[in-house]
């Protein structure tokens, strides 16, 4: 290594950062992806424990820092408390630090856990994991990314959803003011979306108790009789609340201080169109996996389907290899993809280049879910479903029996948390630690025959 330059990786460039180390001490990497790099750190002003990820993406970096800034109060979302942005430099996001996730949690249940997960402690997960998907989407931002080490734990047993890094801000093409699910998409009025808000540290000679975390009625939803109840209405101010949370900015403009960008599903914008390429491919709705760029919130509805149905089996649903093989797992249990159970999928980019044999006996959830009971399959089935028009949202599934008949959601205090995050073993798969899978598939060995035919689109490929 060439001496004069003792940090050649881009990575390392947060330990030459002095607005960062004069305020945080970096204690070790604790993650690293293709587009950014996690620390634990620890504030030198009151040793508060806190993750700064360093993000090597501007775009990746810009969509977490505005998602975030607009759902700070939503108690199961991660609190932002600052960030580092500078036109030379990659932006570094402080965020509350969570000791593990959903997936240490399916990992444990399934080999540590004797009998597994109680059925009250998958419905405190399921509710919670509603009630942050309804605060995203009641403020017009589609995740695109959800999966269980997405959702992030704290050591009392809060969930929180995170990595925003391909959330969108959106608005509805057909906003209907009596539809109750458009109506959780309203647009903030122009007033308050023109500065994000002001970030206000606690003073250091008030409590922390005095600054009350609004509770889930306060932010998301109306929770009475949601099994929710006992849900404290105080959570741990030391994690959550965005103490100091001032945004350190170099002499350039902050970005973040512009009107919000929303934009329009579908639309050109400025980051140009909608991708397909998006979300982990275990959990990536069918719209996706044929190359829609023209979606909704949807998308998030189908992966929390894949997440509540590996909830209840702590096996993932539908693990494909490749995006064909995906299509071909999820088919193998839904049956096939027509205009019969979902009208107009014919019209999708990629419908009439990839079609399969008639599957004919497909196995259907009930075989995937066994030992479940029939109000645990209809919940997941209410979520898989082919048309995006009806999967149920959040709110609607807040409602539902299931969720609200005993044994009720336990409270929080008894769940069982693991003292780590998930691990990259043979139970975990490659898919789970954020590789996003941008690139097409082109390898379909060991998924059967296939036939290619030219068409005036270019080709076609049938698998059977």
């Amino acid at each position: 290594m060439d001496q004069s330059d003792p940090y050649p990786s881009k990575s390392w460039s947060i330990y030459t950062r002095r607005e960062i180390t004069s305020k945080y001490e970096i204690l070790e990497r604790v993650g690293s992806g293709a587009y950014s790099d996690v620390y634990m750190a620890r504030r030198r002003s009151d040793s508060l424990t806190v993750a700064l990820k360093e993000v090597h993406d501007y775009n990746s970096a810009f969509r977490e820092i505005e998602a975030l800034q607009t759902l700070r109060d939503c108690p199961n979302v991660v609190a932002l408390l600052e960030y580092f942005w500078s036109d030379d430099e990659d932006a570094v996001l402080v965020l509350e630090y969570l000791q593990t996730d959903l997936a240490a949690v399916i990992k444990a249940a399934k080999k540590e856990w004797e009998g597994g997960m109680s059925v009250g402690e998958v419905k405190r997960w399921m509710v919670q994991i509603l009630l942050g998907l309804d605060a995203c989407h009641r403020n017009s931002i589609m995740h695109r990314d959800l999966k269980p080490s997405n959702l992030l734990i704290s050591a009392d047993g809060v969930l929180k959803i995170a990595d925003f890094g391909q959330a969108r801000i959106i608005i509805p093409p057909e906003y209907t003011a009596n539809d109750e699910y458009n109506q959780s998409f309203e647009q903030p009025n122009q007033e308050t979306i023109a500065q994000p808000p002001e970030v206000v540290p606690i003073p250091d000679n008030q409590s922390s108790q005095d600054h009350r975390v609004p509770n889930n009625e306060e932010c998301v939803v109306e929770a009475n009789d949601l099994g929710v109840n006992d849900m404290p209405n105080n959570i741990d101010n030391d994690i959550i609340t965005p103490d100091g949370a001032t945004s350190t900015m170099s002499d350039q403009e902050d970005p973040f201080q512009q009107p919000y960008s929303y934009e329009t599903e579908g639309e050109d914008n400025r980051n140009g169109q909608l991708t397909s390429c998006v979300g982990t491919r275990w959990f990536r709705s069918p719209e996706l996996l044929y190359g829609s760029t023209n979606y909704g919130p949807e998308i998030d509805l189908w992966s929390i389907g894949c997440i509540f149905a590996e909830l209840l089996s702590l096996e993932p649903l539908f693990p494909g290899t490749s995006d064909i093989d995906q299509l071909g797992k999820v088919f193998s249990v839904l049956g096939n993809l027509n205009e019969e159970v979902w009208p107009g999928c014919v019209h999708l980019p990629d419908y009439k280049l990839i079609s399969f044999g008639e599957e004919e006996t497909p196995s259907g959830l009930e075989v995937c879910l066994p030992n479940r009971s029939p109000d645990e399959v209809s919940l997941v089935k209410r979520l898989l479903c082919f048309d995006p028009s009806r999967r149920a949202t959040a709110i609607e599934l807040l409602h539902d029996k299931y969720l609200n008949e005993k044994p009720l959601p336990v409270p929080l205090s008894e769940l069982r948390v693991p003292s780590k995050h998930g691990s990259q073993d043979e139970d975990s798969s490659l898919e789970w630690d954020g590789d996003r899978d941008f690139e097409s598939d082109s390898d379909f060995d060991g998924f059967g025959s296939s036939k290619v035919t030219t068409t005036e689109n270019g080709f076609s490929i049938r698998f059977s």
